[in-house]
């Protein structure tokens, strides 16, 4: 149970916020803590004493259905996020829980469901906008920037704020997906006949292994 204590939080609508923010924290010696959906297990999106910057309010999203691309807002969730792009028949490759906050899950890899097929989510981004340590906005993407733009894809939240993202997006499918198993003492020869048996399948078909308590 991640039980941290803030000094403030500051609930950011635009860069301009963000920006007061950062310029608020560094004035004062605070900490800053990035709150995309606040799923975080670790608890990372909060800091205790320190400033929780929340980008929730910044949760647009704007489908492209002729370029196929998403531009989203840092604070969006991937339900959200979802629904927006199925109107258009699209997807964009996310994590399979829908509170998750897309800023965290990007800047971490982003894994789930149609991760074999098309990648990972930060394999999709293809830009980005960023308000760095001095409060400066800045645009990155292969050409402006891209020292940036590689730093973000697998980085985590150390260079910045991403307030929005901008998305590759893939015609979207019916998913098949759903838990398999097993008990604790089969895992060694489950474990090799996965090893074996995904080395053989198709990209459209994926998994993940998770050692859990069931009651």
């Amino acid at each position: 149970m991640i039980d941290r204590r803030p000094a403030a939080i500051a609930y950011c609508v635009d860069n301009a916020d963000v920006a007061a923010a950062i310029g608020f924290a560094s004035e004062r010696g605070l900490t800053i803590a990035i709150r995309s959906g606040g799923h975080n297990g670790g608890g990372l999106g909060s800091v205790d004493d320190g400033l929780v910057i929340d980008l929730t309010p910044m949760n647009a999203v704007e489908v492209d259905a002729t370029a196929k691309l998403a531009r989203v807002g840092g604070g969006t969730l991937l339900k959200d996020l979802v629904d927006a792009t199925h109107q258009f028949g699209l997807t964009v490759p996310v994590g399979i829980i829908g509170t998750t906050g897309v800023g965290g899950l990007t800047l971490g890899g982003g894994v789930g469901h149609l991760t074999r097929a098309f990648g990972l989510t930060i394999d999709n981004m293809v830009a980005a906008t960023v308000v760095l340590a001095d409060g400066s906005v800045v645009q990155c993407d292969v050409e402006r920037d891209p020292d940036l733009f590689w730093a973000l894809r697998g980085g985590g939240g150390n260079f910045g704020v991403v307030t929005q993202f901008s998305f590759r997006c893939h015609p979207a499918t019916n998913v098949l997906a759903g838990p398999v198993v097993y008990d604790l003492d089969d895992v060694e020869t489950v474990m090799r006949w996965y090893r074996d048996f995904i080395a053989a399948a198709p990209d459209e078909l994926g998994g993940w292994f998770a050692y859990l308590s069931i009651p």
